[in-house]
C-alpha cells in the first residue's frame, strides 16, 4: 500500500517557491474544472442536489429550530448538504475516478507534490461550494430574510474546519472504493449518519441524552454548532448566547472539529492508494 509522500519538492523557502506550488496547483485545478464541467452527473450533484434538498426542507417546514430564523435554519443546513455532496462525495469520487485511469499516477512523476495535486483535485469543487453557498444565503436573505449574524467569524470557522475535515474524509473513503459506481455505496454511511445525527435535520440537544452524547462527536456536528453559534447565537445544548459569550460555547466543537483533521490526515497518509488495486 503507497503512502502519502512529497515527491519532487519544490525548493525550500521563499515566495518563488510558493508561487511555483500555487501555479502547479491552479494548473492541475483548471484541469479538473473542465472535467467537472463535462460530467453530467457529477454537476447535477454538485449544484442541483443540495439547492434542491433545501427547498424541499424548507417547503416541510423547520419548527423544530426553535431560537433560529427560517433564513437561517435554511443557510444552515445548505452548508451541511455542500459540504457531505459538493465535497465529500464529489472528490470521492474525483479521486477515485483519477485514481483508476492512472492519472494520480502519472502526476507523481512529474513536478508536482502530493499535496499539490490533492489540492488541485479538490479546488474547483471547493470554488462551487463556496459559489453556492454565497448564492443560496443572498436569495435566501432576499426571499425569506436572515438576521444579522450574532458572531460572523465562528461561522467562517465552521465552514473552513468543514472543508478541511470533509476534504481529508473524502480521502481516506477512496481506500475502500474501488471504483466510481461504488462511491455512491462507500460514502452513504458518512452521507446518512452526518444528515441524520448531526444537527441538520434534528437538533442535537433534543436527541435522547446518550445519542446526543455521540453524536456531538461526529465530523458534521461542529460545524453545524459552530454555524448556529455564528449567526444565531445558538450553543450546542440550545441555550441563546451573545458575541462574547459564543466564543467559550465554540470550544468544544472546534477541538473536535481538529481531532477530525488530525485522525483524517493520519488516515489519508495512512490508507490513500495512487493507483489502481493490483
Amino acid at each position: 500500500m503507497s503512502e502519502l509522500t512529497t515527491t519532487a519538492a519544490p525548493p525550500a523557502g521563499g515566495p518563488a517557491a510558493w508561487m511555483a506550488s500555487a501555479r502547479r496547483a491552479r494548473a492541475l485545478a483548471g484541469a479538473e474544472l473542465r472535467l467537472l464541467w463535462r460530467n453530467r452527473t457529477a454537476m447535477f450533484t454538485a449544484l442541483a442536489l443540495p439547492i434542491a434538498m433545501v427547498a424541499l426542507l424548507g417547503n416541510i417546514g423547520v419548527d423544530q429550530y426553535t431560537g433560529m430564523g427560517v433564513g437561517t435554519v435554511l443557510v444552515t443546513i445548505m452548508i451541511g448538504f455542500v459540504l457531505l455532496f459538493v465535497v465529500y462525495y464529489n472528490l470521492v469520487t474525483a479521486y477515485v475516478a483519477r485514481r483508476e485511469e492512472l492519472v494520480l499516477k502519472r502526476l507523481r512523476v512529474g513536478e508536482a507534490t502530493d499535496a499539490e495535486i490533492l489540492a488541485g483535485t479538490a479546488l474547483p469543487s471547493l470554488a462551487v461550494a463556496f459559489a453556492q453557498i454565497v448564492l443560496v444565503t443572498a436569495g435566501v436573505a432576499i426571499v425569506v430574510g436572515i438576521e444579522a449574524p450574532v458572531n460572523v467569524l465562528l461561522a467562517l470557522l465552521g465552514f473552513v474546519l468543514g472543508v478541511v475535515v470533509f476534504v481529508l474524509l473524502a480521502g481516506a473513503s477512496t481506500a475502500f472504493t474501488r471504483n466510481v459506481e461504488m462511491a455512491q455505496v462507500s460514502t452513504l454511511p458518512v452521507l446518512m449518519v452526518c444528515m441524520v445525527l448531526s444537527g441538520m435535520l434534528t437538533p442535537v440537544h433534543e436527541l435522547p441524552d446518550w445519542l446526543a452524547d455521540v453524536a456531538r462527536f461526529l465530523p458534521m456536528t461542529p460545524v453545524i454548532d459552530l454555524t448556529n453559534l455564528g449567526l444565531a447565537g445558538l450553543a450546542p445544548d440550545g441555550t441563546s448566547v451573545d458575541f462574547a459569550e459564543s466564543f467559550g460555547a465554540a470550544a468544544l466543537p472546534t477541538a473536535v472539529a481538529i481531532g477530525w483533521i488530525v485522525v483524517g490526515a493520519w488516515a489519508l497518509r495512512r490508507w490513500f492508494r495512487w493507483e489502481p488495486r493490483g
